[in-house]
């Protein structure tokens, strides 16, 4: 089954982005996963296709309309379509491992990028869309955060990286962030690689990581140790 992924937009031409080089670039080209960007320009009202208009109640800003992303999503992602509804918000729930590693193994997303000031309500209820941030930042659009979601995806689809064990033994696996990694030279500025490292004793080994493992999230972040 290959991962696909659709991509609703005002600025389909981002895409693929960076997501067309490295790991998902090769995944794409080899047809583990597809990627399609539409724009919601195409379903615009009137001469000009707009897209948006004046925030109910007054403010700044214009809002996404909801007849306009709706047509774009029914266009793009029927009733039958299997695949989840996301909206790139930063209001929306954090982006967890756990969430990425459950849309990995799925048929794949339909993702919304919002622009403006937000998108209609109605439009987000009436389709079911999951809010999901990347962070507690607002961007000028969700493309970066879409692209951020498909990368954190596609890099854990069978065949993406090079071994298998890669995508289950770094930060947040586990609730955990990853250890320090050392290579070649042995010293380096007076610097040298930890003897655990070095002893050929994988137990040894194991210990070690683990430890620097617990000891860097308790001091960076301490909320993924209370999960």
């Amino acid at each position: 089954m290959t991962f696909s992924a659709t991509v609703l937009t005002l600025y389909p031409e981002m895409f693929p982005g960076p997501l067309g080089v490295s790991l998902s670039g090769d995944a794409l080209a080899r047809g583990v996963w597809s990627l399609e960007a539409k724009s919601i320009r195409d379903h615009g009202l009137g001469r000009h296709r707009t897209v948006d208009d004046t925030p109910a109640g007054g403010g700044v800003g214009m809002v996404l309309r909801c007849d306009v992303l709706a047509a774009a999503l029914d266009a793009a992602a029927p009733p039958s379509d299997p695949r989840p509804r996301l909206l790139m918000s930063p209001r929306g729930r954090p982006l967890r491992q756990e969430r990425v590693r459950a849309l990995s193994a799925g048929p794949g997303v339909v993702l919304v990028c919002g622009r403006f000031e937000g998108v209609d309500e109605r439009v987000i209820e009436g389709r079911g869309l999951e809010e999901v941030s990347i962070g507690d930042y607002v961007l000028s659009g969700g493309e970066i955060a879409a692209m951020v979601l498909l990368d954190a995806c596609v890099r854990l689809l069978p065949g993406v990286m090079g071994k298998e064990a890669s995508g289950h033994d770094e930060s947040f696996e586990g609730n955990l962030l990853e250890y320090p990694h050392y290579t070649r030279p042995r010293e380096w500025e007076g610097r040298t690689i930890p003897d655990a490292l070095l002893s050929g004793n994988h137990a040894a080994i194991e210990k070690w990581r683990r430890e620097q493992a617990e000891r860097i999230t308790r001091e960076r972040r301490p909320d993924l140790l209370e999960r």
